[in-house]
């Protein structure tokens, strides 16, 4: 399996920025790490290797980007619209100076991950869903209020899928896009899952008020809010998507 590590000067961040590839060929995959994690660790905790077999077929190559979310999303005692200007920054630095390195024309990305990572690809999928059409999102919250508390803006409401996907008008673009996508999310119903639990639910709700396909997976009670789980879940639902490897 293809592995390298590349460093890009990002201008919407001002600074050096690095990501982790793996496979040669395949659909793109966006994965997101964990609240406070960085590049290496959906290799460190073991879901590159739970997804080896379509990445050795060719079937998808894994991009791993840094995150900022010390900046953003945990800072609880910043400032909040410091903290929403930074996720704006680093939302734009993965969709207009990360992506295009790696699609070509015409092609759109899938976007994965666990726990914060889960909203990370959530949140990217349905604000650009003309740029991502695959969503495997496992125990995310998709509520921003839950790490900004009472401060609300126009950014952190663009960043909560929760409070803009219901505000949609029904001709909105977007919503045609979704419905042509593939939209899965999932979490178990045990320990440290019961926000991700009632997020999920929420979710399920909204889109299917929207009228968009989607596919809302709650594990069982014994299913928490941990690693050997998510290594379970992700081959699980890409196999749905991807097919054998």
């Amino acid at each position: 399996m293809e592995e390298r590590y590349e460093v890009r000067y990002s201008e919407k961040l001002g600074r050096e920025m690095g990501h982790a590839v793996f496979g040669h060929a395949g659909k793109l995959c966006l994965a997101f790490p964990p609240q406070n994690g960085h590049t290496w660790d959906f290799r460190n905790f073991g879901m590159v290797e739970t997804v080896k077999p379509w990445i050795e077929a060719g079937k998808i190559r894994i991009i791993c980007p840094d995150a900022i979310d010390e900046e953003s999303w945990s800072d609880k005692n910043g400032d909040g619209r410091y903290r929403a200007e930074m996720q704006e920054k680093w939302f734009s630095y993965v969709i207009e100076e990360l992506i295009p390195e790696y699609l070509e024309w015409g092609e759109k990305a899938m976007a994965t991950g666990c726990s914060m990572g889960g909203l990370h690809a959530a949140n990217f999928f349905f604000r650009r869903p003309d740029v991502i059409d695959t969503l495997i999102s496992l125990s995310g919250v998709f509520d921003a209020s839950y790490f900004f508390g009472d401060y609300m803006d126009d950014i952190v409401y663009n960043n909560s899928p929760v409070h803009f996907i219901p505000n949609m008008p029904d001709d909105h673009p977007w919503l045609d896009l979704y419905r042509q996508s593939t939209i899965i999310f999932c979490c178990g119903q045990g320990a440290w899952e019961d926000k991700m639990r009632v997020d999920s639910a929420e979710l399920d709700r909204i889109l299917t008020a929207k009228n968009v396909p989607h596919w809302a997976d709650f594990w069982g009670f014994d299913v928490n809010h941990d690693w050997p789980w998510w290594q379970k879940q992700l081959p699980y639902f890409m196999g749905h998507v991807l097919g054998n490897p």
